[in-house]
């Protein structure tokens, strides 16, 4: 049995004032021509003080400066503006929202000053931007859309991690910058933005762009293939629609047996790239042990309708055979997201810090780690290789209620019959800047 290697292997193959003036490179056209951004090129050499030691060495100069002529700020929804959004329908005044977030223990007054501070910040981006001729669109998550990706010459994300990955995810040109700022330094971590020092001296670090004092980190991205019978392309936003059993749970709706498309489709390219991370397995899966998986696996012997939460799939790694697994699920990252694969040893309860490390590796390297959580091994279910890395992965689905989950916030459909292609290709490259502190 083969992983479609005939598709597959045949495919991986603006403005005012004079400082606001655009570089471009030799031969560039008339106002209409993108701004140059700078070369790819450029000699290489380890980061200062205070980078990540997965970075060292990571990145490469620009032959030139880096002045966009206009930019997108991606805005985080706060904590505050979510429960604001989430109680609307309910017509709370603010009185009302404090009460029910006292109910629920959380500081009404904490979420309204983190709120503020993140404001403050995102104002002083903006401030920073339009100061320097620049033309500037601010959009929260529901406004950010294709048509305002394709405005841009740059995307600034404001917020966290999150939010970094949210900008990323809808950025398919791998010469537009995606660059994100850390607004609250004391409640996020920010490792995928700037040194949390540029969050208040925004100014300065355009400035180092202007001068070309930076690098460009291309950090690799996983892209994703989706075939076979029963397959649903669209996606859905997790953080719109919060996943729940309610929500996507199949196992006992008999009404959508009559839903089932049957007819096998040819591989869909997903309209989203994994920067950090693609988990598969049930919905419910997240929330089993190992003990829990063996006992379900069990009932389900038992009780034939009964659909077990243990995720049930056959894997091909690199194009080799296929493999019978049965597991709480499977785990790919890519460089960027190696930082949090933590393995821990169960059985002492010890985390290998020496272990942790190997895992860890460069965001431009074009390879994949990939890990099973929790594999069942017995005469019938095999798991030669629990985690390595490898430059492509396919999974048949054999599960009933499962989903694949791009970053966290994206998720599709992976049921019985489903088969999804994951693997690196250079043009999915996504372009960061790397500032030394």
């Amino acid at each position: 049995m083969t992983c479609y290697r005939g598709f597959l292997l045949g495919s991986c193959r603006r403005v005012a004032g004079g400082r606001a003036a655009v570089l471009r490179g030799p031969g560039a056209g008339g106002p209409t021509a993108r701004p140059w951004l700078g070369g790819e090129g450029g000699s290489r050499r380890h980061l200062g003080q205070g980078q990540p030691r997965e970075l060292a060495g990571c990145g490469s100069r620009p032959d030139g400066g880096f002045r966009p002529s206009r930019v997108v700020v991606v805005a985080k929804t706060t904590r505050y503006e979510f429960e604001q959004q989430r109680y609307r329908y309910a017509e709370l005044s603010e009185e009302d929202l404090k009460q029910l977030l006292a109910l629920k223990g959380s500081s009404y007054s904490g979420l309204l000053e983190r709120h503020h501070i993140h404001t403050k910040n995102v104002e002083h981006i903006l401030d920073s931007l339009r100061n320097e001729g620049i033309e500037v669109r601010l959009v929260k998550r529901r406004e950010y859309d294709e048509e305002t990706v394709r405005w841009a010459d740059a995307v600034i994300a404001a917020g966290g991690d999150g939010t970094m990955l949210l900008a990323a995810s809808k950025v398919l040109d791998r010469l537009k910058p995606v660059i994100g700022v850390n607004t609250d330094p004391e409640r996020s971590e920010g490792h995928l933005c700037l040194p949390v020092r540029y969050t208040h001296s925004f100014p300065e670090a355009l400035q180092k762009f202007y001068r070309g004092e930076f690098r460009w980190l291309w950090r690799q991205r996983i892209r994703l293939y989706l075939e076979g019978t029963g397959i649903n392309p669209i996606p859905v936003d997790l953080h719109e629609q919060q996943l729940s059993l309610n929500q996507h749970s199949r196992a006992f709706n008999i009404e959508r047996v009559h839903d089932e498309r049957f007819e096998a489709s040819g591989p869909q390219l997903l309209p989203v790239r994994a920067l950090n991370e693609v988990f598969i397995g049930e919905s419910l899966s997240s929330r089993m042990s190992y003990s829990w998986a063996v006992a379900v696996d069990n009932l389900r012997r038992s009780i034939p309708t009964l659909k077990g939460l243990a995720s049930y799939y056959e894997i091909s790694v690199d194009d080799g055979p296929w493999e019978k697994q049965k597991s709480s699920g499977l785990n790919l990252c890519t460089g960027t997201g190696s930082k949090a694969c933590n393995i821990i040893c169960v059985w002492s309860h010890i985390v290998t810090n020496e272990y942790n490390e190997s895992l860890l590796y460069s965001p431009e390297e074009p390879k994949i780690l990939f890990s099973i959580r929790e594999p069942i091994a017995n005469r019938i279910f095999s798991s030669s290789r629990q985690r390595c890395f490898t430059s492509k992965v396919c999974v048949r689905s054999r599960c009933w209620d499962a989903c694949m989950v791009v970053d966290g916030g994206t998720s599709f459909e992976f049921n019985d019959g489903a088969i999804a292609s994951m693997l690196i290709e250079k043009e999915d490259e996504l372009r960061t800047v790397l500032l030394e502190q």
